[in-house]
């Protein structure tokens, strides 16, 4: 059996992925969302949360039994070396869980949500990438404004994602994101037009798309 289609939906942070996202669910298309899988596999019971636990201590557990994430994201973004060891531990779950969400997806094609779609080496889950783009400065207020945190904070989460230059090199399709919010739905239609005739097979290639917002 033939897989479906599956389109690839990454950005850097603050870039305006959810609100894309959103738009195309609303299009009746079913994302699936890595933050979403991240936060599964570190439910209680689940051998990530023990594996972390073992690896970076009782501290990071809070009082329900749950990974405390500002706590965690305090040590990975001061220490290189932690992140990488978190993401060992985390990454091949996510993948796996990816793979099997989207291969369970019924619309007539898949948004997988990634934000680090192409640093983690995801890409080969999907067929085809569309970045939602948006200037750095741009990133640096909305996550400075969303999460209450400092621009050294702001900064330090930045540099931990792909690149934008990686996410542009690596994309089919581009979203800048730096107008309305009202302006994200009609680009989301145009880039779901040209998705659902590929979904279909009623053309064999389709071009690079690049919508200014």
């Amino acid at each position: 059996m033939t897989r479906q289609l599956a389109v690839g939906l990454t950005g850097g942070i603050a870039s305006g992925k959810s609100v894309v996202s959103s738009a195309f669910e609303r299009l009746g298309i079913e994302v699936v969302d890595a933050d979403q899988v991240a936060r599964d596999i570190v439910e209680p019971g689940q051998p990530a949360l023990e594996e972390i636990r073992e690896r970076f201590g009782d501290a990071i557990i809070d009082g329900n039994g749950r990974l405390d994430r500002r706590q965690m994201r305090g040590i990975v973004f001061d220490d290189p070396d932690a992140r990488v060891a978190l993401e060992k531990i985390t990454h091949p779950r996510i993948r796996e869980a990816l793979a099997a969400r989207r291969d369970a997806v019924r619309s007539e094609y898949s948004l997988l949500a990634v934000p680090l779609l192409v640093k983690s080496g995801m890409s080969d889950l999907v067929d085809r990438i569309l970045v939602v783009d948006a200037p750095e400065s741009v990133q640096m207020a909305r996550l400075i404004d969303r999460d209450g945190i400092d621009e050294e904070l702001a900064r330090k989460m930045i540099a931990a994602q792909d690149t934008r230059t990686l996410r542009l090199a690596a994309a089919d399709d581009v979203l800048v994101n730096t107008g309305p919010r009202k302006d994200i739905a009609d680009l989301a239609a145009a880039l779901h037009a040209g998705y659902s005739r590929l979904a279909r097979g009623d053309i064999d290639n389709l071009p690079p798309m690049h919508l200014p917002g």
